[in-house]
């Protein structure tokens, strides 16, 4: 196959999904040597904001709808960095157009950025002749250029076969991380544990400048309030583990204390609150080793 690269040689990279992630992987990556040679989205018009974002014109990263897929340049590496839900159909669409672009086998490779999925969900590129692989950054990424900061030094979850996993670790040593393996099988479990230590963690607090709300502060000066309050157990759990980094009324167990909080929870609107509160409250009670509180109450 033809391939692009950049005068250092890196691999050129076509991104599918240019969404948060997306973006923000293909400015880290262009900061660090790769080329991105094209965009593709749902719309063309999302995939020329992402060409535009990048200061270049479209002549230089193409800029493609997902019906366009015939028209992709050649690249070393395709990165498909869409929502979980949309890759087997892009996969298969994109296996489609690789097989009937020519009787030749392009060896490329393609890697999907899914932490709850396997590089199974791209069997169709697979046997379309591609090495296969996944590549997960364990970050939150919710802006590109703020997340291409992120991304460097980040910690990356890589499965796949042997050539794309290659890849995947050169590309994450390029980006100053570290990578990691798990069992393919085990994906699913190991995104529902960076749900729980991110998404669910921002969740939580949400909820919790909605307590604060109901004691009359603005959602302003409840996250302001709360924040400190966050950075603090964040620095406790850098430099101790999480039974030792456990504080406050479950660590000291302080039963009087748990009553008053189910007490203040008790009314309807704060339902969800209440059922969460108890909830964690079971396992800071296990994390403490049972320092006093009777799990009952909890139930």
């Amino acid at each position: 196959m033809t391939k692009a690269k950049s005068e250092r040689g890196k691999p050129s990279v076509a991104i599918i999904g240019p969404g948060r992630l997306g973006l923000a992987l293909s400015v880290a990556l262009r900061e660090s040597g790769y080329p991105i040679v094209a965009f593709v989205c749902k719309r063309v018009e999302h995939a020329r904001k992402a060409v535009r974002l990048f200061n270049d014109s479209e002549q230089r990263v193409r800029a493609l709808a997902a019906d366009q897929l015939a028209e992709l340049p050649p690249s070393d590496l395709v990165v498909i960095a869409t929502p979980d839900d949309a890759i087997e159909e892009t996969v298969r669409r994109f296996a489609a157009r690789e097989r009937g672009a020519s009787g030749k086998v392009r060896r490329q490779t393609a890697l999907h950025t899914s932490g709850a999925l396997s590089s199974a969900v791209l069997a169709p590129l697979r046997q379309a002749g591609f090495n296969t692989g996944s590549m997960h950054p364990l970050v939150s990424v919710s802006e590109p250029f703020a997340g291409a900061k992120a991304l460097r030094g980040a910690f990356y979850c890589v499965e796949g076969d042997s050539p794309a996993l290659r890849l995947a670790r050169l590309i994450v040593k390029d980006l100053r991380g570290q990578s990691f393996s798990i069992p393919s099988e085990k994906k699913a479990l190991y995104h529902a544990a960076a749900v729980m230590a991110s998404p669910h963690l921002v969740a939580l607090f949400d909820l919790a400048t909605e307590m604060l709300g109901a004691c009359g502060l603005s959602p302003k000066r409840a996250k302001e309030i709360l924040l400190p309050l966050l950075v603090s157990t964040v620095d406790n759990l850098k430099v101790t583990d999480a039974r030792r980094a456990l504080t406050g009324t479950f660590a000291r167990g302080d039963l009087a204390t748990v009553k008053r909080h189910l007490a203040a929870l008790s009314s309807r609107e704060f339902d969800e609150a209440r059922e969460i509160y108890k909830l964690l409250g079971l396992h800071s009670i296990r994390l403490a080793g049972r320092r006093g509180i009777d799990e009952k109450l909890l139930r």
